[in-house]
């Protein structure tokens, strides 16, 4: 037994540390096989697919046309479906993307900055777009001609206007920059009324106060002539650099600050992925002296202060909580890693094994991929991982004897999906965006949860990464097989290469400046992209580290565990609202412990498909699945507590669905585990993508002696094993 118990812990690569579930399609059981196949021989994994896999090209009838905004120079190489800027390029590209610390509207002719307030309720909270400059040229011949993107980067758009007006617009700048590109007489406009207009003595800067409180400055690279009448201001032709920031509450000490910074101006910003667990930015600047960007929250949380210089004095207001002025053109955020396992973090008490074998060989006994009546992406998916789960916790417990029916299962559920074969639905490629779309979504905008518009692609394909580097894992011949058309799948994703040499926009989902993902893609919202469920995005990465791990690729493990563990610190600083929080308001944060759909512009309680009276869907959504590194992105015992506490009453309500009921259960599990052990045994069905034997894999692999969670890193982080 002690033996036995070694060898599992040698098979654990390392440890420790830091949705929309739909009615379960009928099983019918399979037949036990008579006896199990051979082990298969060991096989050593070249670490990158000996050639490239391309899935079937198609031309999809709903995709919205990528030639309109964006200019010709970008065309042939993917472009980005999920980005910051999306609104831009989206029906008349006139809807306000959030450009911290402004929101931006662009028109054909005219573009508007607005510093937002913010409204909030206990149910919502939300920044409110007022036009509080808009720049134009004057006397624009062709006032129907559509601005275009001329460049993007991780951090940064370019958009140009007719009439010779360039935007660069930067995450995290404090401010406007607009190149006028040759001698044009510039209008600016205001909703609100100009009380005074003052000029410097050289005519390179004019302050701006307006009636609602409002102080404006703006700076030009050579002298500028302006004049105002009540709601305008207009200047004799000028071409040059004009840079437009607001003074943070009318800040007269923040002045002097932005009068310093105002000569050095940004034009593009990449993100670097240098070492483990770190990424780097990198601005392009230009103009002279240095430069000041803002941080959010997050970026204050890894910021390597060697890196740059904190002004804690510049503050700026955001949805996201205070941004706070840095100097520098080069930063460095540096995150612990994040355990990546295959079992558990604390292993399973072998007294504990009888209950999940049982539970294990029943769930087993109902897997028969012939019976599976769904061809929807997600659905279909989830299935897949979940008899994957099945797999991992039978590897756990050594109960190998059930491995061979699973392995049949995934290969029979998997193989239609990579070959092509699969009825009724399928993986395709889209040429016109670069991407993966289904079958189904490149006819119905609407199937697939608009996977076929690039919704949820992290989401779906999560699922099946996870699927696949299990099966691999435990049938190595079938993974050297399959190990193109698997980085393909996951290429649609997780490519970081960009330009005409790749057929993938880079990191499709993730988002480098707020450190999460968005899961909306080619569709115009009001509050620019959104996430709901933080824990398949979450999935997402960890299924690519483990792809990773299977085929001994060492880069795609540090870039996907990277990810992860940057997804984890954006959940836990965005979406878990702790009760001492003060990053939303007051009423928003004492009834919202969990947000429910978080957007760039706004924090909701309700759900894509719940309304926020649910509260077990609202926790549930962020708990799912149900996974060894759940316990990382959960490891706050207090806040654990809390959220459970919340959402218990939800469950005596009529109608609340059993496999919501379970996810409840499981985080209770992390501090009241008999408990919680006895309200899951009497649950009567199980989320589609869980079940019995991984609710009792959960709360028995549970560490009672650890009060506090796990603060990541350290002598349990797997990273340092693998590597060296």
């Amino acid at each position: 037994m002690v033996l036995k118990k070694i060898r599992r812990k040698l098979e654990r690569i390392v440890t420790k540390p830091f949705k929309k579930p739909p009615r379960k399609p009928p099983i019918k059981p399979q037949s036990p096989d008579p006896s199990p196949p051979p082990e298969p021989p060991p096989a050593t994994m070249p670490r990158h697919p000996s050639h490239p896999f391309m899935f079937p090209e198609t031309n999809s009838t709903v995709l919205p046309d990528p030639t309109t905004f964006f200019s010709a120079n970008l065309l042939s190489s993917p472009l980005p479906t999920n980005s910051f800027f999306q609104n831009f390029v989206l029906k008349n590209g006139d809807q306000p993307e959030y450009i911290h610390p402004y929101l931006i509207k662009s028109t054909p002719s005219s573009l508007s900055m607005s510093y937002p307030p913010l409204f909030s309720t206990d149910a919502f909270t939300y920044q409110i777009f007022n036009a509080d400059l808009t720049i134009s040229a004057v006397d624009n011949p062709d006032p129907n001609q559509t601005h275009v993107v001329s460049s993007f980067n991780d951090l940064s758009v370019t958009l140009d206007l007719p009439q010779s007006l360039r935007f660069y617009l930067v995450r995290g700048s404090p401010f406007l920059t607009c190149q006028v590109m040759q001698k044009v007489a510039i209008f600016i406009s205001t909703i609100h009324a100009i009380l005074e207009f003052t000029p410097n003595s050289s005519r390179t800067k004019y302050k701006v106060n307006l009636n609602n409180g409002q102080t404006w400055l703006l700076y030009s690279s050579s002298p500028i002539d302006l004049t105002y009448e009540i709601s305008k201001i207009s200047s004799l032709p000028f071409s040059g650099i004009i840079r437009i920031a607001i003074l943070p509450n009318s800040n007269a000490n923040l002045e002097p600050v932005l009068d310093r910074f105002s000569s050095c101006y940004p034009v593009s910003g990449d993100v670097v992925f240098t070492t483990p667990f770190c990424v780097e930015y990198k601005w392009e600047t230009k103009g002279w002296g240095d430069l000041l960007m803002l941080a959010n929250p997050l970026h204050l949380q890894l910021l390597d202060n060697s890196s740059s210089k904190i002004l804690d004095d510049v503050k700026y207001n955001s949805i996201d909580g205070e941004l706070v002025g840095v100097t520098g053109d080069t930063w460095v955020l540096k995150t612990d890693p994040v355990s990546v396992t295959w079992h558990s973090i604390n292993g399973i008490k072998e007294e504990s094994y009888p209950e999940i074998i049982n539970a294990v060989a029943k769930d087993v006994d109902g897997l028969d991929s012939s019976s599976i009546t769904t061809t929807s992406s997600y659905f279909y998916g989830k299935l897949v991982a979940r008899a994957a789960r099945l797999a991992l916790i039978a590897e756990e417990i050594s109960y190998i004897d059930v491995l061979p029916r699973i392995q049949k299962y995934l290969k029979d559920t998997i193989e239609p999906w990579l070959d092509g074969t699969f009825n009724g639905n399928g993986f395709l490629y889209d040429k016109s965006w670069g991407g993966i779309i289904t079958k189904q979504g490149s006819l119905d905008s609407g199937a697939d949860f608009g996977f076929g518009i690039y919704n949820d692609h992290h989401y779906h394909i999560g699922y099946f990464l996870y699927g696949i580097a299990v099966l691999a894992k435990i049938d190595p011949i079938w993974g050297r097989k399959y190990r193109p058309q698997a980085y393909a799948l996951m290429a649609d994703f997780m490519t970081l290469g960009k330009g005409k040499n790749t057929k993938y926009t880079r990191l499709r989902c993730f988002d480098l400046w707020k450190l999460h993902s968005w899961a909306g893609g080619l569709t115009e919202f009001a509050d620019g992209r959104n996430q709901e469920s933080t824990s398949e995005a979450i999935n997402a990465y960890y299924s690519a580290t483990l792809m990773g791990l299977v085929y001994g690729d060492t880069h795609l493990v540090s870039t996907a565990s990277l990810l992860t563990a940057m997804e984890i610190h954006a959940s836990q600083t965005w979406w878990h609202v702790r009760e001492d929080d003060t990053r939303y308001t007051e009423d928003f944060t004492r009834n919202n412990p969990v947000v429910g759909v978080l957007w760039a512009n706004k924090r909701d309680s309700g759900l894509w498909f719940a309304p926020a009276e649910w509260r077990e869907c609202r926790l549930g959504i962020q708990v799912l699945p149900l996974l060894p590194v759940t316990e990382v992105l959960f490891s706050d015992k207090r806040f654990v507590k809390q959220l459970v506490e919340w959402a218990l009453p939800a469950l005596t309500r009529e109608g609340v669905g059993e496999g919501w009921k379970g996810f409840v259960y499981a985080l209770q599990g992390v501090y009241e585990k008999e408990i919680a052990v006895e309200s899951i045994r009497k649950l009567k069905g199980h989320d589609d993508g869980n079940s019995l034997s991984n609710l009792l894999w959960w709360i028995y692999s549970r560490d009672e002696g650890e009060e506090e969670g796990y603060e990541g890193g350290g002598r349990h982080c797997w990273y340092g094993h693998y590597c060296h």
